[in-house]
């Protein structure tokens, strides 16, 4: 069996492999650009989207060997091959050999298609890894589609009450996901700069949005703002008399998310 060590990330041994540690390492690889796998290491292995999000999110020197989905390289005779692992826009697993045997570590990961994020796709291994933040046999989500529809409605009754809906989501992932959600609703979204951000370089890979604004303080009327959970009870929002906000999060499952988030 493939030697495996946890230690603030996953350690192999052999191959001298980091996978998503915590701290800076000489060779890692970086499954996805959210702030919890990031950090400033000599080297790193990952997707040609990631390594863009980094360019914006964690500038600095660094060599990177940027990988395309499905094909098998050799990186310090590593045998490796990245493939799609849905969670958000360019996440990778990673899947390896060492001697005779196969590991595939997932990262985070996600089953249902998005529409922000490519299709995971899988590689039968000896040993599977798995990150699995809802794990837990009660995080058993309703319909995408079911989800959607309350989303939509929460922002057109808010609307109609002559109130500024407010969806808090990552500005990397969750926000790029809603805002493909409210394509066809009828709605105007707009971005808080980190969210527009991070937006505009999906665009640049060829991802498609619905019509949207970036974030202008006087002309919020009429519009759905979509910020980063950072934003709550920031100067930004305070000064929006009549709002609703809601988070568009997994954890809602929980039932004292409201509290936890102070959201409506």
């Amino acid at each position: 069996m493939i030697e495996i060590h946890y230690e603030r990330g996953i350690y192999l041994p052999q191959p001298d492999l980091w996978l998503d540690p915590w701290e800076a390492k000489r060779l890692a690889f970086v499954s996805h650009a959210h702030s919890d796998h990031i950090a400033p290491h000599e080297e790193i292995i990952v997707s040609e989207r990631t390594a863009r999000l980094l360019e914006r999110r964690m500038p600095g020197d660094r060599a990177e060997h940027i990988l395309p989905f499905g094909e098998k390289r050799t990186v310090h005779g590593i045998d490796l091959m990245l493939l799609p692992a849905g969670h958000i826009f360019g996440s990778a697993q990673c899947f390896l050999s060492v001697g005779d045997e196969t590991l595939l570590y997932t990262g985070d990961f996600k089953l249902r298609p998005g529409k922000s994020a490519e299709q995971a796709e899988w590689q039968q291994a000896d040993t599977l890894i798995m990150e699995t933040t809802f794990g837990l046999p009660r995080y058993r989500f309703p319909p995408t589609e079911e989800v959607v529809d309350q989303i939509v409605s929460f922002c057109h009754e808010t609307i109609d009450a002559d109130g500024v809906p407010v969806l808090l989501g990552y500005s990397l992932g969750k926000a790029q996901e809603i805002l493909c959600s409210l394509d066809g609703a009828g709605l105007t979204p707009m971005l808080h700069g980190s969210v527009y951000q991070m937006t505009r370089i999906y665009e640049q890979f060829g991802q498609s949005f619905c019509k949207y604004v970036r974030y202008k303080p006087n002309d919020v009327a009429g519009k759905v703002l979509i910020c980063p959970p950072s934003a709550n009870r920031s100067h930004m929002l305070e000064k929006i008399p009549r709002k609703r906000v809601a988070m568009i999060t997994g954890w809602a499952v929980d039932t004292n998310v409201v509290y936890r988030y102070q959201v409506d």
